[in-house]
């Protein structure tokens, strides 16, 4: 089966042939129907994201289940399901306290690349494989844990599924489980992207009354009005907090999401608050990166910073809910898909993603 590899860190990923094993006990083999392009995947081929190679990229993917291993009870083939990147271990102090995105064993397993018993799935002329983060969906077919398959109504093609598997619940979840975003509140959210735009059509959904758009590219700001954006700021052109202050009566926004991963615009994001309000960090920085605030300002203004992971989700009951959202018209999922890629041009649609051609790619199988 094909499947796209990274083999070295800063170079093109290659599309070429591997061997997959039968899924082990607790386990389901998935043949992919589609897989979303995410940022996340370009961080693991720049090591900001430092996984071991050879792996196979892609965590925001879909599929039809093929097969299952021994004792599995969640999904059964046929079954059409969205990947989760973070499967709960159900075990773990945070899984008990039902903070799923949190699972100490599932952050453990992405870290080494491999399933839950230290062992990777994909070989290649008898060279271990590994999967980003127990998925790999930029291939044919992939084997995950139970945990990993969410069953979803058959009904939402599955390229439109694909997308709530990481970037429509980042975004969304950030403003609804994390934020809790008040209805009238105003918003600004730094980063227009593929995640950004969720942000954006989240804070839509819980009622804001002012949605601020901050990227560099025009084109991007023009997209995130269609998801609901109120005003929109070039970050070239305008001083963004200095234009914050003028669209929120010169108090400064209630909620700021940072959906970049750059320490500066995080300070940026921590900036736009008024006094009392809640900064919430979506983009992922690299590991030693920090980011410099006024300290007097925590206490002196009441200022809250704080980050987010997979949009604090409870992947078995947010999945589904958020399909539920889309065919209910309430959630956009057609606009946010621009383009659809072969596997052979995933280089491509790397290259898309970061000149900011597209709101989100998908590769289609």
């Amino acid at each position: 089966m094909k499947a796209a590899v990274l083999f070295e860190y800063e170079q093109p990923v290659q599309t070429v042939d591997v061997e997959l094993m039968d899924p082990k006990p607790g386990e389901v083999l998935i043949k992919i129907a589609a897989a979303g392009v995410c940022h996340s995947d370009l961080h693991v081929i720049k090591a900001d994201l430092p996984l071991p190679v050879p792996i196979i990229l892609g965590h925001e993917g879909a599929g039809v289940v093929e097969a299952v291993g021994e004792g599995v009870t969640r999904v059964q083939p046929g079954d059409h399901v969205v990947l989760s990147w973070v499967p709960e271990c159900g075990e773990c102090y945070f899984c008990k306290i039902s903070r799923y995105d949190m699972c100490d064993t599932a952050a453990a397993l992405a870290i080494s690349g491999a399933q839950r018993d230290g062992t990777t799935r994909f070989s290649l002329n008898g060279e271990d494989v590994h999967q980003f983060s127990m998925t790999g969906t930029f291939a044919e077919y992939t084997t995950v844990p139970q945990e990993s398959a969410i069953p979803i109504r058959k009904d939402v093609p599955l390229e439109l599924a694909a997308l709530v598997g990481c970037g429509v619940m980042t975004g969304v979840g950030a403003v609804i489980n994390t934020a809790k975003v008040r209805p009238g509140s105003s918003v600004v959210v730094i980063g227009a992207g593929g995640v950004g735009l969720n942000v954006i059509q989240g804070a839509a959904l819980a009622g804001a009354e002012k949605i601020i758009a901050v990227d560099l590219v025009d084109g991007k700001l023009s997209l995130a009005r269609t998801f609901g954006a109120t005003h929109t700021i070039n970050a070239k052109e305008k001083d963004v907090v200095m234009s914050v202050l003028d669209y929120t009566d010169q108090l400064g926004a209630e909620y700021a999401f940072e959906v970049i991963g750059r320490p500066e615009t995080i300070a940026q994001a921590y900036n736009c608050l008024r006094k009392t309000g809640t900064a919430v960090v979506v983009g992922v920085a690299p590991p030693n990166a920090e980011v410099s605030i006024n300290a007097f300002s925590i206490p002196s203004q009441a200022k809250t910073l704080t980050g987010t992971w997979y949009g604090q989700a409870n992947p078995r009951v947010d999945l589904p809910r958020l399909l539920d959202l889309y065919k209910a018209g309430k959630l956009k999922l057609d606009e946010l898909m621009s383009k659809s890629y072969d596997l052979s041009q995933i280089n491509e649609a790397f290259q898309d993603m970061v000149d900011g051609k597209v709101a989100r790619g998908i590769i289609k199988f």
